[in-house]
């Protein structure tokens, strides 16, 4: 049931000046994806703006990554909430238009007791026949994961990993530590965690550097991965600056003004999200132009 290995990008969606979703924009993204080696796509995350996405929107930006992509590598469709019975609607419908597997955060604001917890994500797991991505992500949802309902909800045959976007690496240890690994992936949530999360035993990252540089985060994963820890740590070290860039203002408004730089969307978001201010764009700016000027992967430069 392993989903991915490598890099995951966290896609964004772009948006019209009329704020429509831009499908002409989106279909070119999944292309620039499949043409520089990115593993697997995450649609409808927190970085796509699902927050503000209408479940008609959600389903059909699913089903046209899945058709545009074809098979050639897994579409994972984001259809966390914090209502169980809305989440499952969402994920069989996800699953009804070939999505290859879920990706499911933690209850939000209602914030569940620990039962509530381990009911919520085992009924939609019982709902579907595709794998599911538990994400947590408390910095955002309040709301937390222990180790120990990690391993619990790891026993269902349908929960397959979990994208750690704490931030802690003593928390990632203690859940290498605890769940079986060849059986159950972890996934670094944070940029800038990449090479320590592998170090301890996780298999990628489902990342938002990788929106911008899609094949220089699929090689920061795959030399760790082939054994080439130094270059990997390398990769790692040389997008520090830009990765910090990208979470300067909330995620994704970084990330989408720099696609707009590279004229690949749109500078258009939804409310309560906007344009980032003056200072950021400049600092934005700035390391687009360093990261062209000093970019390269071995010997080869990057795309």
């Amino acid at each position: 049931m392993e989903i991915f290995t490598g890099s995951a990008v966290a896609l964004i969606t772009p948006f019209s000046e009329q704020g429509e979703v831009d499908w002409p924009a989106f279909e070119a993204l999944l292309q620039f994806h499949l043409e520089n080696e990115t593993d697997a796509l995450v649609i409808t995350g927190t970085t796509g703006e699902v927050s503000t996405l209408g479940d008609d929107e959600q389903i059909q930006l699913i089903e046209r990554a899945v058709k545009v992509v074809n098979g050639k590598i897994p579409v994972i469709a984001g259809t966390g909430i914090n209502d169980t019975r809305h989440s499952i609607v969402l994920s069989q419908a996800a699953e009804k238009v070939g999505a290859d597997a879920l990706l499911l955060v933690t209850p939000y604001y209602n914030k569940a007791n620990t039962e509530g917890m381990l009911r919520h994500f085992t009924a939609i797991a019982d709902a579907v026949s595709i794998p599911i991505i538990l994400y947590h992500v408390p910095g955002r949802t309040g709301a937390t994961l222990t180790v120990e309902q990690v391993v619990t909800l790891s026993q269902h045959p349908n929960i397959v990993a979990i994208k750690d976007a704490t931030g802690d690496l003593d928390y990632t240890a203690r859940l290498a530590a605890a769940v079986n690994l060849s059986e159950f992936a972890i996934y670094s949530g944070n940029d800038d965690l990449i090479y320590d999360v592998m170090a301890l035993g996780g298999k990628g990252v489902i990342s938002v550097l990788g929106n911008v540089l899609p094949r220089e985060t699929h090689l920061l994963c795959q030399a760790y991965l082939d054994g080439q820890l130094e270059q990997s740590k390398q990769l790692q070290e040389q997008y520090a600056a830009l990765i910090d860039a990208l979470f300067v203002e909330v995620n994704p408004i970084p990330v989408k003004y720099l696609l707009h730089l590279m004229e690949r969307v749109q500078n258009q978001y939804r409310l309560p999200l906007c344009q980032p201010s003056e200072a950021v764009k400049a600092l934005l700016q700035n390391q687009l132009t360093t990261v062209k000027h000093n970019c390269k992967v071995g010997e080869q430069e990057c795309k």
